[in-house]
C-alpha cells in the first residue's frame, strides 16, 4: 500500500506566483492515494482559479471564512478536524506572519488555529523577504510551536533575483509528505552510506571512473531518512540533489572516501557500501596535462584501499552491507565477497542486463546472507531501496536479538 493511501491532506494556497504549481501538486498527491481538500486565500485566486483546483482534486474548493452554506455545518471547524496534515504551499511572507501572530482573519489562518493536525509550511517569496529579520523571527516562532518548515529552495526567482526563497519543487513536497507519514522504524539508528563513483586523477584534466550515477545509493539514503534514521551519505561526484535530512560529505577519490568512511563508520549502526569505488588509482599523477606525443600511453596503476573490508575489520564495526555489481556468475561472486570481506549482507545485481543497474532508473537486487537469499524484483530504484532498507533492518534486528540472548 502507498504511504499516502487515504491520508487526508488540506492544501492551503496563499497568494504567491508559485501557486501555478499547485494543480500538479494536487494531482501527484492524489496519485499517491491521498484525499486532498484545497483552501485558498483571496490572493491565491489572482494566480490560479478555484475551478481548476476543484477539477484536479475532485473536491469543492474552500475560499471564504464567511461562506454561509459551509458555515451552516461549521465548515472551518469540520476541515480542521478532518485533516491528517495541513500543507501550506506556497506560503507567502504575509500568511507566515499572520499565522505566527495567531490571527484568524481568513479561512486558512483560522484552520491553523483550529486544528490539532500538524501544519507544514512551504515558504515562497523574494530572497530579500525571506532573509528579512521579521520573516526569520516568524519562522522561528512557528518552529518553536512544532510547525514543519519545508524549504525554501534556492535558485532563480520570478523577480529575477537568485537565492533562497523559491518554493520547493512539487516532487520534493510529495516526498516530504510521504516521509512525514512513513513508519519511523529506524529511529535511533545511524546509517553511514557510500554512493556514486570515485574519480582517480591521471592529470589535472583527466581521470579514471565508472558508469555509476549514484541513484541507488541516494535512494537508499532517502529510504533510511524516511524511516527515521540519522544518515551520513559519503558521496562521490554525482548530478543528484541529496535527500533532505542527510548529512552529505562530498568526495572525489577512493582515498578520500576511504578516509571519510573510517571516520564515520565507528559511530554508525549500519554501514551500506553502495559506492562504485575504483579498484585502482594512477601511481604517479601528472602535475601538468599529458600531451598526445605518442600513439600509445602506459599508466602504472596501484590498488586502492578496500573500503568495505577495512570498515568490516574495525573492532566496533557496524552492521555491514556490501554491494556486488557483476556481469556473470552473480551469486558465486556475491557469496564469495560476503564471506571474504566479513559482511553481514550483500546486495548483488547483474549490471549486464539492460534496463537496470548503472545509469538506469530501475534496478533488481538479490540480498544474500550466509544462510539465505531474498530477491527484490525489477522496479524503480526508490521502490527497490525501500524494500532493501526494510530487509536490512530485519536482519539487523534479528542479529541484535541473538546478541542479547
Amino acid at each position: 500500500m502507498q504511504i499516502l493511501q487515504d491520508k487526508k491532506i488540506v492544501l492551503g494556497i496563499s497568494g504567491g506566483i508559485a501557486a501555478y504549481k499547485t494543480p500538479d501538486l494536487v494531482r501527484r498527491l492524489k496519485e499517491q492515494g491521498a484525499d486532498v481538500r484545497v483552501v485558498m486565500t483571496e490572493g491565491a485566486k489572482a494566480f490560479i482559479t478555484p475551478l481548476t483546483l476543484q477539477a484536479v482534486s475532485g473536491n469543492p474548493v474552500s475560499d471564504s471564512l464567511l461562506d454561509t452554506q459551509a458555515e451552516l455545518a461549521m465548515g472551518h471547524i469540520e476541515l480542521a478536524k478532518w485533516a491528517d496534515i495541513i500543507v501550506i504551499a506556497p506560503a507567502t511572507a504575509d500568511i507566515i506572519a499572520r499565522i505566527a501572530c495567531g490571527m484568524a482573519n481568513d479561512l486558512l489562518s483560522t484552520l491553523c488555529l483550529a486544528t490539532t493536525a500538524p501544519v507544514a509550511i512551504a515558504p515562497a517569496m523574494n530572497q530579500q523577504m525571506w532573509h528579512a529579520q521579521a520573516t526569520q523571527e516568524n519562522i522561528a516562532k512557528l518552529t518553536s510551536r512544532t510547525y514543519h518548515i519545508w524549504g525554501p529552495g534556492a535558485g532563480e526567482q520570478a523577480c529575477g533575483d537568485i537565492g533562497l526563497g523559491r518554493m520547493l519543487e512539487v516532487s520534493e513536497l510529495v516526498t516530504l509528505c510521504n516521509d512525514f507519514f512513513a513508519e519511523k522504524y529506524l529511529e535511533n539508528q545511524h546509517w553511514v552510506i557510500t554512493a556514486g563513483p570515485t574519480r582517480e586523477a591521471i592529470d589535472p584534466v583527466r581521470y579514471i571512473s565508472n558508469h555509476s550515477s549514484g541513484k541507488m545509493g541516494y535512494a537508499i539514503a532517502h529510504a533510511a531518512v524516511s524511516a527515521g534514521a540519522k544518515v551520513t551519505l559519503i558521496s562521490g561526484p554525482v548530478a543528484i540533489t541529496p535527500p533532505i535530512g542527510c548529512h552529505v560529505i562530498q568526495v572525489n577519490s577512493a582515498e578520500e572516501m576511504h578516509q571519510q568512511a573510517l571516520k564515520y563508520a565507528p559511530d554508525g549502526t549500519t554501514f551500506v557500501a553502495c559506492a562504485a569505488v575504483a579498484d585502482y588509482r594512477v601511481a604517479n599523477v601528472s602535475a601538468q596535462k599529458i600531451k598526445k606525443n605518442n600513439d600509445a600511453m602506459q599508466l602504472d596503476l596501484v590498488r586502492n584501499h578496500d573500503i568495505v573490508a577495512d570498515v568490516a575489520s574495525l573492532a566496533n564495526k557496524p552492521f555491514m552491507v556490501g554491494f556486488a555489481a557483476e556481469t556473470q556468475d552473480v551469486e558465486q561472486y556475491a557469496r564469495g565477497k560476503l564471506v571474504r570481506k566479513n559482511l553481514d549482507l550483500i546486495a548483488a545485481n547483474d549490471v549486464a542486463k539492460s534496463g537496470q543497474g548503472f545509469n538506469s532508473d530501475n534496478n533488481a537486487l538479490t540480498l544474500y546472507s550466509t544462510i539465505d537469499k531474498t530477491d527484490i524484483p525489477l522496479a524503480n530504484k526508490q521502490l527497490v531501496a525501500n524494500h532493501l532498507v526494510l530487509l536490512i533492518n530485519q536482519h539487523y534486528t534479528a542479529k541484535n536479538s541473538i546478541k542479547k540472548q
